[in-house]
């Protein structure tokens, strides 16, 4: 199906365009997958009911009651904006439609903007400090009764150049035991019902990761990733990860997820086009977005950090 771009269009139109190309953007973005999305009234938020839900037990003795923890994470809202200017002359000339090409390019830029946001957590997330005082990625999270956990694992690997099919089938699956395997603050399991997920890593990775997903067998053995029953796994290349020998197994099938986006204000465009004083003085048209909002870290138990060595 053939793109037709109109053109002769006013403001009005253009700003109504742009939305439209940003709806339809959002909905191919992936970070909605993996963060908890919360509104925010103010210049920070902080998170303090991070941490587990109680498990249910026997009334014996009245309610036990759970207060907010003591600790938690504060995330600190941000302002961006992306603005272009073009020729007033030009504008009204475009015959190809090139104005509203670089405006459908600003709708996928901002659309994916937490993708972005999300991306520098992850690559992070071996400092980066979690709700409960550890690095996101960190082999001591500790809470109440769960004993020490980690949320890395250690997958064999050959050759530096990268890890054959079989080593990145053997390092998700690592990963999806791992996960499985987490315990709430009581010692009770956690992940238990978990049945979708979601391996991310960079490009240069994703041959032989889409392979030990998505191949049927493995060996003489039937894959089970390979099955929509029990599990579902996926794969997201995504650009903006760096790591060579990494990748990261993520849950996506439970409201409580690794990442948190927060959101004061979302988008607005604001234009400066036909009547406008920068018309007048500079022959020049405007189109502009603002936006207030921030990521950080939800929760660890939903990621697992595969490391080939």
């Amino acid at each position: 199906m053939s793109l037709v771009i109109d053109t002769g269009l006013s403001s009005r139109a253009v700003i109504g365009r742009f939305y439209r190309r940003l709806e339809e953007h959002a909905q191919r973005a992936w970070w909605t997958r993996l963060a908890m999305r919360f509104g925010s009234d103010q210049g920070s938020e902080t998170y303090r009911w991070l941490g587990m839900v109680p498990q249910v037990r026997e009334w014996v003795g009245g309610r036990r009651v759970r207060p907010l923890r003591a600790n938690g994470v504060t995330i600190e809202n941000r302002v961006w904006e992306s603005t272009i200017r073009v020729d007033a002359d030009e504008a009204r000339r475009d015959k190809s439609g090139q104005l509203l090409v670089r405006v459908n390019e600003m709708a996928r830029r901002v659309a994916s903007h937490p993708n972005a946001l999300i991306s520098s957590l992850i690559q992070g997330g071996l400092t980066g400090v979690g709700y409960d005082g550890a690095a996101f990625f960190s082999e001591s999270h500790v809470e109440g009764d769960s004993g020490t956990q980690s949320n890395i694992v250690s997958a064999s690997l050959s050759d530096v150049s990268g890890p054959t099919l079989e080593e990145a089938f053997a390092g998700v699956m690592l990963a999806l035991g791992r996960l499985l395997s987490f315990r709430d603050d009581a010692g009770e399991p956690l992940n238990d019902d978990a049945r979708e997920f979601v391996v991310m890593a960079a490009p240069s990775l994703l041959p032989p990761l889409l392979s030990a997903v998505r191949g049927a067998m493995h060996g003489a053995t039937s894959n089970p990733l390979s099955l929509s029953e029990p599990f579902r796994v996926d794969v997201i290349a995504n650009p903006r990860m760096t790591w060579e020998d990494r990748a990261v197994l993520f849950r996506t099938d439970t409201e409580a997820r690794p990442f948190i986006f927060q959101e004061e204000l979302p988008v607005q465009v604001h234009a400066l086009a036909e009547g406008s004083e920068l018309e007048v003085n500079e022959n020049q048209h405007q189109y502009g977005v603002k936006a207030i909002h921030a990521a950080g870290y939800g929760f660890w138990q939903g990621a697992v950090l595969i490391h080939f060595v």
